[in-house]
Parts: C-alpha cells; sequence; structure tokens
C-alpha cells in the first residue's frame, strides 16, 4: 500500500524497472512513508501479475506469500527493537527475519552484524521463483562501520537479480562508500493539505497542530497522537517558554524515563522556532505557541540560538546510548536557561 500523496514516487520508483539498479537509497524526512513504498514496490517487484500502474495485484501466491510474511524472495532487516512496530510509525506489513539469541536480552536498536551476515548467506544462492529478490532494510544509520562493511563487499558485487532498497531519515550519518554504491533517491514530502486531509481521515484530534509540530510528516504525527509521552513532551514545551524560569533539574526529572531522541526532538525543534522567529517573524513547529516563544526569542540573540541548536544537534549523535539519561537532559536543560540568563545579565 502506497499512501494518497505518493503517487509521484510511486511513478518516479516504476520507472527504474528497465534498468533497475542493484541497491536504492531512500532518504528523506521521517514519518512521511518511506517505509511503506519500499515494501510497496518490493511486493509489486514480486508479484505475479501486477497492476496497469505497476503496483501488486494483492491477489496471487506471491502476494499472499508476501502478506503472511514468509514470501521466500523477500527479506527485512530492521533492528530488533522495530519488529513491533505499527503502521503508524510507517514500516507495513509483510517480510521475514529470523531471531537470535535470548528473549531474555534487551532487543536491539542497531541492525546487527550478525544479521547482515545472515543475509548475505541467504542472496548466495538463487532466488527460489526464478524472479527477482528483494531486500529491504531500514533504519540505515542504525548500521554500525563493522556491519556497513559487511553490507558493502555484498553491495560492490550484487547477486544477479537482487534489490537492495534501503531506507534511511538522515542520510548525512552514512559511510560515503555505501553512498556511492547506491541509486539515491529523496522520497518527497507530502503537500500539507493532502497531509492535514489523510490526518483527518484517521481521526487525530488537533490534526493541524500536530502536523506542524512534525514538521509536515503526517506518519510522524499519527504516532504521535497515540504516544504515552505526549503530555510530558507538553509539559516540556511548557517549561521551554518560561525562558530564564525553566527548571532544568524539575523537567530533566520529568523526562528521565522518556526516549531521548523523543526530549532531544521536541527541544530541537523549540530552538528552531525561536530562530525562525527572530529571522523570519513566524514560527514552524509550536504556532499554537507563538506569542510565548517571541518573547522567548526577543531575549536572546540569533547567534546564541544558532549555538545552542548545534549543541543539541551534537548531543543527538549519541542519543540512543547514553550512560546517564537524567544527567546529559540536566546537562542539556541548564544550557537552555543559561542562555537566557547570560543574556539578561548583560549591560
Amino acid at each position: 500500500m502506497i499512501f494518497p500523496w505518493q503517487a509521484e514516487d510511486w511513478q518516479a520508483l516504476n520507472a527504474l524497472r528497465p534498468q533497475m539498479p542493484h541497491a536504492v537509497l531512500l532518504h528523506g524526512q521521517a514519518g512521511i512513508g518511506k517505509r511503506a513504498l519500499a515494501m510497496a514496490f518490493g511486493q509489486a517487484l514480486l508479484c505475479s501479475t501486477p497492476a496497469a500502474d505497476g503496483q501488486a495485484c494483492g491477489q496471487c501466491e506471491s502476494c499472499h506469500w508476501f502478506g503472511q510474511g514468509n514470501h521466500p524472495d523477500f527479506h527485512l532487516v530492521r533492528p530488533e527493537a522495530l519488529d513491533d512496530e505499527s503502521e503508524g510509525s510507517e514500516s507495513g506489513e509483510g517480510g521475514k527475519e529470523s531471531k537470535e539469541g535470548s528473549k531474555k536480552k534487551a532487543p536491539s536498536k542497531i541492525i546487527r552484524i550478525e544479521q547482515v551476515r545472515r543475509l548475505i548467506d541467504a542472496v548466495g544462492v538463487g532466488t527460489h521463483r526464478g524472479g527477482w529478490r528483494v531486500v529491504v532494510m531500514y533504519p540505515l544509520e542504525m548500521l554500525p562501520v563493522e556491519a556497513a562493511n559487511a553490507l558493502l563487499k555484498t553491495l560492490e558485487e550484487p547477486p544477479s537479480s537482487t534489490l537492495f532498497l534501503l531506507i534511511t531519515d538522515r542520510i548525512d550519518r552514512l559511510l560515503p562508500t555505501i553512498l556511492s554504491r547506491c541509486r539515491q533517491y529523496a522520497v518527497q514530502p507530502p503537500r500539507h493539505e493532502a497531509a492535514l486531509a489523510w490526518l483527518k481521515t484517521q481521526g487525530v484530534p488537533d490534526a493541524a497542530a500536530l502536523l506542524a509540530e512534525s514538521g509536515n510528516a503526517p506518519l510522524a504525527a499519527l504516532e504521535a497522537a497515540g504516544a504515552d509521552e505526549r503530555p510530558q513532551l507538553a509539559a516540556l514545551v511548557a517549561q521551554l517558554a518560561r525562558a530564564g524560569k525553566f527548571e532544568p533539574l524539575a523537567a530533566a526529572e520529568l523526562l528521565q524515563k522518556t526516549p531521548l531522541p523523543l526530549v532531544f526532538g521536541t527541544l530541537q525543534r523549540w530552538l528552531f522556532d525561536l530562530i525562525s522567529l527572530r529571522m523570519a517573524g513566524r514560527p514552524r513547529y509550536f504556532p499554537a505557541h507563538a506569542e510565548a516563544a517571541a518573547a522567548c526569542a526577543a531575549q536572546v540573540e540569533p547567534l546564541a540560538l544558532q549555538t545552542m541548536l548545534r549543541a543539541v544537534q551534537e548531543r543527538r549523535r549519541h542519543e540512543h546510548h547514553p550512560l546517564a539519561a537524567r544527567l546529559v537532559l540536566e546537562s542539556v536543560f541548564l544550557e537552555y536557561r543559561r542562555m537566557f540568563v547570560t543574556e539578561n545579565a548583560r549591560p
């Protein structure tokens, strides 16, 4: 299944069929449907009787296998922590991936080298049905260097009739050697009207505000609407709006069990809004808090805001492996409050 706003992306992928590359890297903003697009394209390549527009018929034996997650020529590789993800996180359905190790261990958040090695063994033999073999792998930014190097050898000498559909939200974090072995395709974000209309059909309350907060990414907005962490993140925004009266230690205690990517993402968007208000006079992510954000922005020079934003971006490189989440949050929140206190203390 592709989403209503993906017609142009589908046509672009379908146009690759006459001279199909061995690896296509789908990149772009998180939450716009890259994974669903890749799954649909993979299913269509395996389909015995595709429709006129190239989409899978959904009725043939191959499509039934795909839908049940046991197609012999389809391989899905992702971190174990994503094995239970849903449509709201744009994963789609279908595919298979065997697991190793004890269930007592916490599921891995990275793509382990053992997974890549199993994949290499699997694609080293002929296809079961004499047609295409499809590999979908995501998120590629969670591929450690040693696993990336193992994958690179296969990308350099790809098996025949095999297509790698690689997906990333952060193309800037990928190895240049991986990038050079792929046909890169930037998946387009939806138009605002289309994204908002789709969200409303999903019954999302306050869809416009959620869509703005998610950067016009409808699947991210849908996921945020049902997130258990939403009250804590809303409280964080309210605290950030207090500027110099922000309480770093209390905020860190409240958010210490909230995933750091969610906390840093919210802080990052808030800082971007402050910069946008100083430079362009309007916010992007939190229009409902425009008045409070404008008051905060007026207290700090743009250069200080940009420095703080870069510091948060740098911390996000290690957000999946924090040594002590509370201490990390206390540190970054103290930096945020210090920015206002320092600015206001200047003569």
